[in-house]
């Protein structure tokens, strides 16, 4: 029998590219920061009388308020659902990816809880590793559950009609900005303070040496002037901006996605303050030279709506170099940094890791994903976005 006899085979099913991936990665590099914070003092686990080794892989059961419960729970369904979405956008089968999702999240979780017995600040509880298993199992029903339903074939239309190729990592940032933003910054929307700290370490790590004077530490203390706060504000609403507009074909949907980052950004940072605060401060934040650098921050916005791609991502690079030196510079004040105790050592100790490193590294990752796109030429192909 010839090869043209045979019967066709049924089509796979349909793989595509996901930015399910790095985000998932990331979640599950997070969940690590979370649990594992603040990374010591490390020491053997003391064992009670007639307690065996072997003992402290059954994991003790530890009373929590509702809101620990709440948060084991919620911190590990993000990572169930981007697993899930990941393996099915790859052409996994629901089942399979389930079970998959179910045994990376468990087992994360499970390490994590082992490890916490060398940290005496830390405590293991087997209902902490109940929930988070729980969380992963709901977050990938969802997954599936959006599959079953059309959902997610109607984004990966949608996401060709809307976007240009590529998009994977711009995706992932834009999702991630707003986590950035919970984490309370000295200056509204003043993400990538990493610099700073990466300055601080080095100057440690040279101070019995020449090399020290030459290490352009920040003034701790120092405060921004006002229009240099304008600038920060509406930079760090345009750094977001710069990130989709190079993925965008269409001016319409830059104008529309201008609209909800400004949504967004507001809604993290009255988020933040609420968290911090209370609801009666919720919009605390927003002082003086806030609305005059989001006016700002609008206005460039939609300025950059009628550039073309490739010229916007080198724009964006001129803004993120801009935010990341005036971020820097912004010291934060005694009130600021007594607030974030409750962050660092309270109740928030959860989204510690969660949103501050996001919020520090996310303008670096930007400029990445800009460098990328203005190093290949065939990424971005068309000389202006159409209406």
């Amino acid at each position: 029998m010839t090869s043209a006899a045979l019967p066709p085979s049924p089509a796979p099913p349909l793989a595509h590219r996901s930015s399910s991936w790095p985000l998932a990665w990331l979640w599950a590099g997070l969940i690590v920061y979370a649990s594992l914070h603040p990374f010591g003092p490390w020491r053997w686990p003391v064992l009670l009388p007639g307690q065996l080794p072997h003992e402290l892989l059954w994991l003790p059961v530890q009373r929590h308020n509702r809101f620990d419960l709440w948060a084991n729970f919620a911190g590990y369904l993000p990572l169930g659902l981007l697993l899930a979405l990941a393996w099915l956008r790859a052409g996994r089968r629901p089942l399979g990816t389930l079970l998959q999702a179910l045994l990376f999240g468990s087992l994360l979780s499970l390490l994590m809880e082992w490890t916490q017995n060398l940290l005496p600040l830390r405590v293991p509880s087997r209902h902490d590793w109940l929930l988070n298993s729980a969380g992963t199992l709901v977050g990938a029903l969802v997954a599936v559950l959006l599959l079953r339903l059309g959902v997610l074939a109607h984004w990966q239309r949608l996401r060709d009609v809307i976007f240009v190729p590529h998009g994977t990592l711009g995706l992932a940032l834009l999702l991630s900005w707003p986590i950035g933003l919970l984490f309370p910054p000295p200056v509204p929307l003043a993400t990538g303070q990493a610099l700073e700290r990466l300055l601080v370490a080095l100057d440690v790590w040279l101070a019995d040496t020449p090399l020290r004077r030459w290490v352009p530490l920040p003034d701790p203390v120092g405060a921004l002037e006002p229009g240099a706060e304008v600038s920060v504000i509406a930079l760090g609403l345009l750094a977001p901006c710069v990130v989709s507009f190079v993925m965008l074909r269409r001016v319409r949907h830059r104008i529309v996605t201008l609209a909800l980052l400004l949504l967004a950004g507001v809604g993290a940072t009255a988020l933040s303050t609420l968290l911090n605060f209370g609801p009666e401060h919720a919009m605390s934040w927003l002082t003086p030279p806030v609305l005059p650098g989001l006016l700002v921050g609008l206005g460039l916005g939609l300025g950059l709506a009628f550039v073309p791609r490739r010229l916007v991502a080198a724009l964006g690079l001129v803004a993120l170099t801009l935010l990341i030196m005036l971020v820097t510079q912004a010291g934060t004040d005694p009130y600021f940094s007594l607030s974030l105790t409750g962050w660092e050592r309270g109740r928030f100790i959860r989204f510690h890791g969660l949103a501050q490193w996001i919020g520090w590294l996310w303008p670096f990752a930007a400029l990445l994903f800009l460098l990328i796109q203005v190093a290949d030429p065939h990424r971005i192909r068309a000389p202006a976005p159409v209406p």
